[in-house]
């Protein structure tokens, strides 16, 4: 079992190397163009100050989503100035006594909110990519044994076919990256987004290797009335938690044309969470020589703030019923982000309010 001790509870930030704009509006031959404005968000949007706060909230570690096309000029050739960005980081986090995830938030072939013409799982050239990048992180940043790779943020393919063509890439990388380090701490998830239910296709990789999920169910709760998915922007209704299960149902008929939505559950609370995460404890039980984190879970920032406490405060206190470490998502969004996941305002860069700060740190869990 890897050693994840010093990663109880962290704190993702986006937002800055990754979701610094939404792709969706933009034409396909602008969607990997850094502009000016890209790269003088690069150089001042997070500093030395964002680290110190997020560890004065009582956060272990802090993931760092990045964007391959932010760090890659071309094949091989990395921007010097991304990687300043990412080393300075490293060395707050240090600093401030946090440990480190590195999570490759949106490769080449593989965004999690855009599709791909040429995807990862099924690319040789854009594979063999993707295992250099993660070459050069190790050369980069061979001494650092607080630094986590995590390989991919979300395969977002769901056939079953990309199963074994992600198995096979990650071990493919893991190897490379075994070459040069035999003890680095790897994070490795599963397909379809890194639904807990694809723990299960992942196979045993070595000790050093970390099996990750991420948690976003309800949908139509955590991104209600969002303007990037179709579905809760569809129904346009704010959605309570805890709350009435008739409003879920309704989503589920209105959008979905789902006949017997819900059809064992009287209330929307942290039973029906707990039956959502169950493949999550199941693997867990299943595989006890396995570390297993909980890497991304969060509610979008429009929901009113009372009833992302609470559902955050069940979240957190499923997983630590069951002992498993877990990372918020997200320290801060970019104001023109249509998915923003904020747990600060913009203007201070303060938790929303401090009970939301207890519940993060898992102290109110009732």
């Amino acid at each position: 079992m890897a050693d994840f001790s010093g990663f109880s509870h962290g704190m993702g930030i986006g937002g800055w190397l990754t979701n610094y704009k939404r792709f969706n509006v933009l034409p396909d031959e602008w969607k990997t163009r850094l502009s000016p404005g890209d790269f003088e968000h690069f150089a001042t949007y997070i500093t030395r100050r964002d680290i110190d706060y997020i560890a004065s909230l009582g956060m272990d570690h802090i993931r760092l989503g990045f964007d391959q096309v932010v760090l890659e000029a071309g094949p091989g050739e990395y921007r010097g100035e991304i990687w300043e960005h990412i080393d300075r980081f490293c060395d707050w986090c240090r600093a401030a006594g946090v440990n480190i995830v590195l999570n490759l938030h949106k490769a080449v072939g593989n965004y999690c909110d855009i599709p791909s013409a040429v995807t990862l799982m099924e690319s040789p050239e854009l594979q063999e990519r993707f295992i250099a990048v993660w070459v050069a992180f190790e050369k980069r940043y061979s001494g650092r044994p607080e630094i986590v790779f995590e390989l991919l943020n979300e395969v977002n393919e769901t056939r079953e076919s990309d199963i074994e063509n992600w198995n096979r890439l990650a071990a493919r990388t893991i190897r490379a990256i075994r070459e040069l380090n035999p003890s680095r701490r790897i994070v490795i998830g599963g397909t379809c987004a890194n639904s807990c239910d694809r723990l299960r296709f992942l196979p045993e990789f070595d000790d050093n290797v970390i099996y990750t999920w991420h948690f976003y169910f309800p949908y139509e709760f955590t991104h209600q009335q969002g303007v990037l998915q179709s579905a809760p922007l569809c129904y346009n209704r704010r959605m309570p938690y805890p709350g009435d299960i008739e409003i879920y149902r309704d989503f589920r008929r209105f959008v979905y044309r789902d006949e017997n939505p819900y059809p064992d559950d009287g209330r929307m609370d942290s039973n029906v969470l707990r039956r959502a995460m169950a493949p999550a404890f199941e693997y867990q039980a299943a595989h006890p020589g396995r570390t297993v984190w909980c890497g991304e879970f969060g509610t979008i920032r429009h929901c009113p703030l009372e009833w992302r406490e609470n559902y955050m405060r069940d979240v957190i206190s499923l997983l630590l019923e069951h002992r498993t470490p877990y990372c918020v998502w997200n320290y801060l969004s970019t104001p023109n982000d249509g998915n923003r996941f904020s747990l600060v305002d913009d203007d201070r860069r303060e938790i929303l309010s401090p009970r939301l700060a207890a519940v993060i740190r898992g102290e109110i869990t009732a």
